[in-house]
């Protein structure tokens, strides 16, 4: 499994964001990225910063960690893509038919975060039906 360290998963969005700002061709999962910091442009600014790369998120300045919130995009666009736990990508269009896209996809990355770090705490995998769960109580 690919386990990238923080400052590897910060220079795969920089440098994703160089290429675009550049018109260089893409990899697929950047393109994919792509995407993701293209729906934040509050981000924009740190995708461009040495310094914002390197800095600490802690959460008490009340800025998001945009590094973090971007990779939980990818990890659930890439979900979605392969409907990976089987029934996710259901759930999603069916959140998208009550909203958009993007709060479909911010109301699945709530639902990630909860099931992560739940197994943190536990020290188990992450739960694939607890998620699955989550995500259908906000169906409704």
């Amino acid at each position: 499994m690919f386990n990238p360290s923080r400052d590897q998963v910060r220079q795969f969005f920089t440098e994703a964001w160089r290429k675009h700002r550049h018109d260089e061709v893409l990899t697929p999962l950047e393109a994919m990225a792509l995407d993701w910091m293209l729906e934040h442009p509050e981000y924009h600014a740190d995708l461009e910063s040495p310094e914002a790369a390197s800095r600490d998120y802690t959460g008490n300045d009340g800025r998001t960690n945009p590094f973090l919130h971007l990779s939980m995009h990818l990890a659930i666009a890439e979900q979605l893509s392969i409907d990976q736990p089987p029934g996710i990508r259901q759930a999603y269009q069916t959140l998208v038919s009550r909203s958009d896209a993007h709060q479909a996809a911010h109301g699945l990355m709530e639902a990630l975060g909860r099931v992560v770090w739940d197994a943190q705490r536990s020290g188990t995998p992450p739960d694939s039906a607890r998620y699955l769960e989550l995500i259908r109580q906000q169906l409704g």
